[in-house]
């Protein structure tokens, strides 16, 4: 009956998802493709415990690499087709800036990704080889969580190493409430995973559409097939797919370029030392990390990475046997010290009703300002904050939540607080009077500003005062203004009637007014 139920509300899910998919074919182009939750992924991923001790035993790992190598199409396209792999792995200037996200504009914190890869990786492919599962779906766990156990979206709420939403995670039969979230638990979210996949590959028969629909459900898939005339190939139905599926799909074959040729980029694994020896014992009665940590003298934040499920910290075995994953190393420990364990302070730490989910462990918090400078930067005409992160070196979630911004909208004249290391105060205090080429040059990047070098097929001359710019695939606003001496945004877009910058369209010509 129970699968019955589950079939039932599969179904329903694939007829019914009310997520809503373009009504054009025109692809919606952003300011920095969708980096804003590759950066959001990345900068839990280096708050959380294992990687933050990794980055105390080696505080220069990442000093001085903030440069990174952009080669020639030829290469990628070279590299890509010599990757194993029963996905296919095309390659076009959509995925080419894909790559560049992981191995240029956030090359530091992938580095992280590397480093817990070796935890991860071997657990998911041996689960998805017992379900006859193409090994190489585990790149998708990058790309939904940055290998992120405790990621959450704080849009959503979809959740875990998987980013399962709520009512798909209990479909697949994983235990969500107040005490217990098992999208939490890689192995238990790996096998749901698993089966959410081969349910989805019995419908397409394709694993690009798999990926796909896994992403933003099979209702928004079966919308573009239906509204595309019936095609079933992912890049017929690329624009009436939602606005984050269409980067998904090349988000993960750059997520499988950076992890086969990370190296040739330079860029180096955190050595992040999560314990590879650990061992799982049920425990049929209630018992709190805490008392775990207090009597055996073990960290608590390695017992709460090591059992990311338990929201309170309170493994609830009365109500049925919960998995307690140790060191295997400590695990003789723990069971002569069992009932020492459950007799340290029970009074306080199994009573249910006094037990708070830590608010850490469900939404991104930045890592501590304590000693660190405060820095006020003007945002300049032009200026977003994918730039103001790379100049500063800190991340996309950091300075929305210490501007308390919400996404990624600021305006000219705005005064941004960040915080930065004592020793480089006085470095990063002059970047507020740099002009923007400087500030591109002190991150390894050039400015084109001179309109004579830009395609002549791009440009055509209107009258004496103006010139047309062609927009281009994968162009922003911000960068056709960068083109041009003396044009400001704000002039561009007042000129064109432009209110949603966001929106300029391939094709779209666009005037610019010529400056002396």
């Amino acid at each position: 009956m129970k699968r019955i139920t589950v079939i039932i509300t599969f179904l329903f899910l694939i007829f019914f998802n009310t997520g809503a998919a373009p009504e054009t074919d025109t692809i919606i182009i952003k300011s920095d493709i969708d980096s804003e939750k590759i950066s959001t992924d990345l900068d839990s991923l280096v708050c959380s415990w294992y990687v933050k001790l990794a980055l105390k035993n080696n505080p220069d790992f990442f000093s001085g690499d903030t440069v990174g190598i952009e080669y020639p199409d030829s290469v990628y396209r070279d590299r890509l087709s010599k990757i194993n792999s029963l996905i296919k792995l095309p390659y076009n200037s959509i995925i080419r800036n894909h790559i560049h996200v992981y191995t240029i504009k956030q090359r530091e914190k992938f580095a992280a990704v590397l480093g817990v890869m070796d935890y991860y990786f071997p657990m998911i492919e041996d689960i998805f080889d017992s379900y006859g599962l193409p090994a190489e779906l585990k790149y998708m766990a990058v790309i939904e969580s940055a290998l992120n156990p405790n990621a959450v979206n704080r849009y959503s709420g979809a959740t875990g190493l998987w980013q399962f939403m709520y009512s798909t995670g209990r479909m697949y039969g994983l235990t969500i409430n107040s005490i217990v979230d098992e999208r939490r638990n890689p192995v238990l979210a790996t096998h749901a995973a698993a089966r959410y996949m081969k349910d989805l590959y019995s419908i397409y028969n394709d694993w690009t559409l798999v990926i796909a629909a896994f992403n933003c459900g099979p209702g928004n898939v079966n919308k573009a097939i239906t509204r595309s005339g019936n095609k079933k190939d992912y890049w017929d139905i690329y624009y009436r797919l939602p606005r984050e599926t269409r980067g998904y799909i090349p988000q993960y074959v750059a997520a499988t370029y950076a992890i086969n040729y990370y190296a040739e980029h330079g860029i180096k694994p955190l050595p992040v030392n999560i314990p590879v020896a650990t061992d799982t014992i049920m425990v049929s009665k209630d018992i709190h990390l805490t008392q775990i940590s207090e009597v055996m003298k073990l960290p608590l934040g390695e017992l709460r990475a090591l059992n990311p499920q338990y929201k309170t910290g309170l493994v609830p075995g009365s109500s049925k046997p919960q998995a307690l994953t140790l060191p295997m190393n400590h695990l003789a420990d723990f069971i002569d010290l069992n009932d020492t364990i459950r007799g340290y302070k029970p009074e306080l730490y199994l009573n249910r009703t006094t037990q708070i989910a830590d608010p850490s462990r469900s939404v991104y918090l930045p890592a501590d300002i304590k000693g660190k400078t405060k820095i006020i930067y003007s945002v300049k005409d032009g200026d977003n904050l994918g730039f103001i992160s790379e100049w500063y070196h800190v991340g996309l979630s950091e300075l929305r939540y210490w501007n308390n911004i919400y996404r990624n909208k600021i305006h000219v004249g705005q005064k941004l607080v960040i915080y930065v290391g004592p020793s480089k105060s006085e470095y990063y205090s002059k970047i507020n009077t740099m002009t923007f080429a400087d500030k591109q040059k002190m991150i390894g990047k050039t400015v084109i500003s001179l309109a004579p070098v830009i395609q002549s097929s791009l440009l055509s001359q209107t009258d004496g005062d103006y010139v047309t710019y062609t927009v281009r695939d994968g162009d922003t606003i911000w960068d056709i203004v960068k083109m041009f001496d003396n044009v400001t945004t704000t002039e561009v877009l007042n000129l064109n009637n432009i209110s949603e910058p966001g929106k300029i369209q391939v094709g779209q010509k666009l005037k610019i007014k010529k400056k002396s």
